[in-house]
């Protein structure tokens, strides 16, 4: 009896072939193509690729980039759980110290060869609509604007549909283990630490500096009476805050204001937050930022900055993320934002890591995604739908895999006698957070 060979002219076996000189050893996953032939290992997940386009932008955007473009637009899926997919590509990444392809011109005519033989050549294809199309010099004002209008004015009612009631755009403080403790409780625990790390009294004068969907101004004036002045870039955020302040009768407490940090005048606030603002900021203009949370807030008054973080050798937020999430971010290691908090002459009093709370923040995020899939659908689109299913399964694993953290810091503006305003051991910060 003769066993027939395997075919090895199939696309899925060209592409596998390509894609293993570029990975410099044996395909990780199985793949599938377009004319219904598979390679790979049997087992794992599988990468779909439906057309022949996905190649062709492959071949003109190699990486991440292109990748994302190909997945964004359907052109390429993942069969099974997309979270495995990407962890197994990342271990392999990992194992063999790959960074994105650096293809050699050798490299490159042997994959446009193979590209003519699957029919795959022709011009770069046509980004997708949702990647962001922002122009004018970096951090411009009217450019990081657009940038922000990008994510955050998406609209209201997808935010409202992805997020919980507390519309708290930020990760939660997961004070519980209780499988009754949900993703509102760990916000309102986040809430309620921040106050507590700020020492909020009523009357208190708190500056909240990208104040998201009003979680944080709302709970301040609220539950603390304290004065707040709230300052987003995006509008449709700023329409949603006024409506809620309205709503619950805190008109007397908390002002709205659509401008950017750089415009904001006045001062002697007895508290600044910017919660999950300062990877927007930029790299070179950080140490103007850390000037203004310096300014703003008077003697022994305290800041308290909650800032997403990654390592020396990969900052910015990837070229995903970038092009599809957060234009223009950057994200450095933490240390290098205490240092430049310090050298803008605030002293950094306490440092609390939220990495782990973020995994289970960004979980909570993803399973209403998928449950609502269909809504999510018929409000943004197919395409929207899946940048973010792309984004929040990418976001879980990297802070699952400590390529990302995130962390609370507390720093006060010491007074002309060196005195910091805050209790030498804090004793009441955590206490109940669990049962709010």
């Amino acid at each position: 009896m003769t066993i027939p060979r395997p075919d090895r002219t199939g696309a899925s076996h060209r592409l596998a072939a390509l894609a293993e000189t570029a990975l410099g050893g044996p395909l990780p996953v199985r793949l599938r193509t377009w004319d219904g032939t598979e390679a790979g290992p049997a087992d794992g997940p599988t990468v779909v690729v439906r057309s022949r386009r996905a190649l062709r932008r492959l071949l003109w955007q190699p990486g991440e980039l292109g990748l994302a473009q190909a997945y964004v637009t359907g052109e390429i899926d993942v069969d099974g759980d997309l979270a495995e997919g990407l962890r197994t590509l990342w271990s392999a990444a990992r194992e063999r110290n790959l960074n994105t392809p650096g293809l050699t011109l050798a490299d490159r005519v042997r994959a446009a060869g193979t590209a003519a033989r699957l029919g795959a050549v022709g011009p770069p294809p046509a980004p997708p609509a949702s990647q962001a199309r922002l122009r004018g010099a970096l951090h411009t004002k009217s450019r990081d604007r657009a940038a922000i209008s990008h994510h955050y004015d998406l609209s209201n009612a997808f935010y409202q549909l992805l997020l919980d009631e507390t519309m708290a755009y930020s990760c939660g403080y997961w004070a519980s283990d209780d499988a009754k403790f949900t993703a509102a409780d760990a916000q309102r625990a986040k809430l309620e630490l921040i106050c507590r790390k700020l020492g909020l009294v009523p009357g208190a004068r708190l500056l909240d500096i990208g104040c998201g969907w009003g979680s944080l101004t709302l709970y301040a004036a609220d539950r603390y009476k304290a004065q707040v002045t709230a300052v987003t870039l995006a509008a449709e955020q700023a329409a949603y805050v006024r409506e809620q302040v309205r709503e619950r009768g805190l008109a007397d407490r908390v002002e709205v204001v659509c401008q950017d940090y750089r415009d904001i005048v006045g001062g002697g606030y007895d508290a600044v937050t910017t919660i999950e603002m300062g990877e927007h900021v930029g790299d070179a203009e950080y140490p103007a930022f850390a000037g203004t949370l310096h300014r703003m807030v008077r003697p022994t008054g305290r800041v308290l900055v909650q800032q997403m973080s990654r390592g020396s050798t990969a900052p910015g937020g990837g070229a995903f993320i970038e092009a599809y999430i957060a234009p223009d971010m950057h994200m450095r290691p933490m240390g290098e934002t205490v240092d430049l908090l310090e050298t803008a002459g605030l002293e950094v009093r306490s440092v609390e890591s939220l990495r782990e709370h973020y995994v289970r923040t960004v979980a909570a995020w993803h399973r209403t995604l998928e449950e609502r899939w269909a809504d999510v659908v018929g409000l943004v689109g197919e395409e929207t739908a899946r940048v973010w299913r792309l984004y929040l399964v990418g976001g879980g694993l990297a802070f699952e895999e400590r390529r990302m953290g995130v962390d609370q810091i507390l720093a006060v503006r010491p007074s002309a006698a060196g005195q910091s305003g805050v209790p030498a051991t804090p004793t009441d910060w955590y206490t109940g957070l669990d049962q709010l």
